[in-house]
């Protein structure tokens, strides 16, 4: 296999594996599929991490995650 297959496979299963956070997190159900909202949220949490507040939005961010993760 050439390297540019492997490395779109690999771009390919990353850009799934983002989507399914989106699914996990119960934001397509929530927002009824709409994706200019959804992309408006990523947009919003971008704005936040190039902000002040960027330390404690990663620490919320990430303890959250974690707890979804973990099953709680």
């Amino acid at each position: 296999m050439r390297t540019w297959q492997v490395e779109r496979r690999r771009r390919t299963r990353h850009l799934i594996e983002l989507g399914g956070l989106v699914v996990k997190a119960g934001i397509v159900d929530l927002t009824g599929d709409d994706r200019a909202m959804i992309y408006g949220a990523l947009l919003w949490m971008a704005d936040k991490l190039r902000s002040e507040e960027r330390d404690k939005a990663l620490a919320l961010w990430a303890a959250k995650g974690k707890q979804g993760f973990d099953g709680g």
